[in-house]
């Protein structure tokens, strides 16, 4: 089965005067449909630069990322946000809801940008996927009426809402309480399975990392042993 993202001989360097640092070297990286790995490190490792070269929201100084077969670094802004939004589903550890918009609106956004897709099909998907959430009687609720684990439900429909090829997760559990990132991961994976979709999550937990099925150690912008 031909893979859904290779990266491949990733590096990232940023230049601040004569200082260079040196962030990512030289990484290597396959995914396959359906896969869960996660990428462990502490802070300041690299994880979440690496998150946002493999989901397009930054450039590698070298190397490639290749998107069911497509190299992100050849396109240009618009084309990697249409990939982006075609195949990817992004999880954060704060949720980045828009605050004025409803728990259902939220979600349907993604849907909204697709120029197929219409209103009434955007809202019936979102709605859809609330429930599945456990927040069918929150939809018309804003993020700032809603609970930490609640709002990240939230954020993982919206991921899932286009029912995207592989999801993107960065510290997706890492603002909440221990009960609710039990329940929102427990959530993320249970969705995961259902909807066959690939996750990639970055942690710091151990213990998270441990209910992946292949896991990575990220140390001062190389693999490491784990």
């Amino acid at each position: 089965m031909s893979p859904i993202l290779v990266a491949k001989n990733i590096s990232k360097t940023y230049d601040e005067g004569k200082i260079r640092t040196q962030v990512l070297t030289g990484l290597d990286l396959s995914i396959h449909p359906g896969e869960r790995i996660a990428i462990v490190g502490t802070s300041g490792s690299g994880k979440s630069t690496l998150l946002h070269i493999l989901g397009g929201l930054d450039t590698p100084s070298n190397g490639e990322v290749w998107l069911h077969g497509q190299c992100l670094n050849q396109m240009d802004e618009t084309q990697r946000g249409q990939m982006r939004n075609e195949h990817l589903g992004f999880v954060y550890q704060f949720h980045h809801l828009l605050a004025e918009f409803t728990a259902v609106e939220n979600v349907a956004m993604p849907l909204l940008m697709r120029p197929k897709v219409s209103t009434k099909q955007a809202r019936d998907q979102a709605v859809a996927l609330l429930e599945k959430v456990g927040l069918g009687h929150r939809l018309e609720h804003r993020p700032g009426e809603l609970s930490g684990g609640e709002r990240q439900r939230v954020a993982i429909a919206r991921a899932l809402v286009t029912r995207p090829s592989l999801i993107l997760a960065d510290e997706p559990t890492g603002n909440l309480d221990y009960d609710n990132a039990q329940s929102v991961f427990g959530l993320l994976t249970e969705l995961q399975e259902t909807l066959q979709t690939a996750l990639l999550m970055v942690t710091h937990d151990r213990n998270l990392a441990a209910l992946a099925d292949r896991q990575l150690l990220l140390r001062n912008g190389q693999w490491a042993e784990y």
